[in-house]
Formats: C-alpha cells, structure tokens, sequence
C-alpha cells in the first residue's frame, strides 16, 4: 500500500491545528511544526513504525527552509508517495479578529496582542499577516486552499475528513454555494454569480425554504434562465477538466454565489454535483447551511 502524505500548511490562525487533529482522529500519525529539512528523514522513519498515512503540519516559523518543500513533495511524488497539500486561509479581518479573541502572538510578532496593543496595532498586525501570505505564497500556489473564514471548527473538521476520504490520485470536484452578501470565498478556484436569476426568497411560500428542499428546486427547475445558466457552467468545466487532470490538479473548487446562499446556489450545487458526479469525485458544500 503505497504512503499517504496530508501536508497542512496555512497562515496562523486559520485553523491548521483543528484540521490536524481531524486527521489525527481518522487515523493518521500526525506531527506538528516539522522543520522541511527533516521532511525526507521523518517520511522514512515514520512509513517504517506508523503505517501509511501521516499529517504534517509546517507553518511560518519554518519561513527560512519554506522554498525547500516543493521540490521535496516533488521528490516523493516520484518515489510513489501519494501527497495531499492543504492550505488554510481566511480573510484578513477574521484572523486580526481571531488574535485579539485568544491574544495570541503572531508567530512573526514581537510584541504580546493585547486587546489594547490589538488596538492601537492592528495596522502593524495586518502588515505582519501580509509578510506571511507572501512567504507562503508558492505553497499556497500548489495546495487545494480552504476558507476558514466563514466556519466554525467543527465544520473544518468534518470537511477535512470528508476530503482525505476521496481517492487518492484522482482529480476531485468540490462544489460550493455562498452568499455575496458574506463575502466571497477565498478558497475558489472558479466563481459563478447566478444572483440574476429568478430568486425563490420572494416566493413567500419558499422564503424560509432551500435549495435543498423540493418545492425550491421544482420552482427552479421550471426557469429557463436556471437551466441555462446551469448548462453554461457544465460546459465551461467540462471543457477543461480533463486538462485541469493530466495537469495533475488533485482538487478544484467550484463557488456558485447568490445572494443569501439559500436558494439559488444551493441548487446548482446539487445539480452540478450530480452531473459531474458520473465521472469525478465530488463534494458538496454550502457555507451558509452547514453552520445551522
């Protein structure tokens, strides 16, 4: 059975020790803050004494060997290891909000956040979280990226475990509907707006309904503007997927938008997972309904 690798990586504060410990409760042998330079040794050791599947978890405090991973996850692909890389990030504005929530200090901080530091520093801090997007920049660029920004932990851990359960080495779907109204996901790799589509919240009937539900989708599923729209975007992806798999993509994200994330994003998601679902792996997600 070949070695399963889950690298975490992400800018602090974004939740890379709750998905950690998501792994750790699927059965993987996890590590926290390893240093890249003893990647290769501690693949080795741990495939020998700890099974097949192993999380590591490496993060800015590592800023100076950052540029060695790529070309060491390279080196494994090859050697047959399967390697799943995940960043974790979120806005701006929730990870200054969550420092101040814990007063925690950023690993690139030397001064304590204190709510009265928070406040007359913020500027400081968001520089700092600047200067770590940009060292993590190229890992970012090669991981499947997750929005924390908008979930509570235990929704991150069940999305985490949910993506380590697909198969390994094939090109995986995931879904998303949101509301513009929240902001947009960061995580996307492609946005769809279908906020000018005929929208059920003004149906009083189907106000407090979703997407989910049968009346919803029968009323638009009756809209030849739904159906279209719905068409367009099964053509685009099914233009490029295949380009998108021998480019050796393990996940891509597609994020359908509408105003409040009830209705109308939530129903294509449904439909569109079910389409592409005959051939590729995929997940549903639906930010705005998973934390009720």
């Amino acid at each position: 059975m070949a070695l399963e690798i889950v690298l975490i990586t992400g800018m602090s504060g974004s939740g890379k020790s709750v998905a950690l410990h998501a792994l750790e409760d699927a059965g993987y042998y996890c590590v926290d803050n390893l240093p890249p330079e003893l990647l290769p040794a501690f693949v080795s050791l741990e495939h020998r004494h700890h099974g097949n599947r192993v999380a590591i978890a490496m993060d800015v405090r590592s800023a100076t060997s950052l540029p060695l991973v790529p070309q060491e996850l390279d080196r494994l692909r090859k050697q047959g290891v399967v390697v799943h890389s995940l960043f974790l990030d979120a806005t701006i504005d929730t990870l200054v909000r969550r420092f101040s929530e814990t007063r925690r200090r950023h690993p690139l901080s030397h001064d304590e956040l204190t709510p009265d530091a928070l406040k007359q520093g913020r500027r400081a801090l968001v520089q700092i979280i600047e200067l770590e997007r940009e060292l993590l920049a190229e890992l970012r660029e090669e991981a499947h990226v997750i929005d924390t920004s908008a979930i509570r932990a235990s929704q991150l851990q069940s999305y985490v475990k949910t993506l380590m359960a697909t198969a390994p080495g094939q090109l995986t779907l995931v879904f998303q509907s949101f509301a513009f109204k929240r902001g947009l996901p960061v995580d996307s790799d492609y946005v769809f707006d279908v906020r000018m589509l005929p929208n059920p919240h003004y149906e009083p009937e189907l106000r407090e309904k979703t997407g989910l539900d049968a009346p919803v989708a029968d009323f638009l599923r009756a809209q030849p503007d739904v159906a279209l729209m719905q068409s367009h975007i099964e053509g685009f992806l099914a233009h490029w997927l295949d380009m998108l798999d021998r480019n050796h993509r393990s996940y891509v994200t597609v994020a359908i938008g509408c105003t409040g994330g009830q209705h109308r994003s939530v129903y294509l998601v449904e439909r569109l997972a079910e389409a592409f679902g005959r051939r590729w792996a995929t997940l549903r997600r639906h930010r705005e309904l998973d934390g009720r």
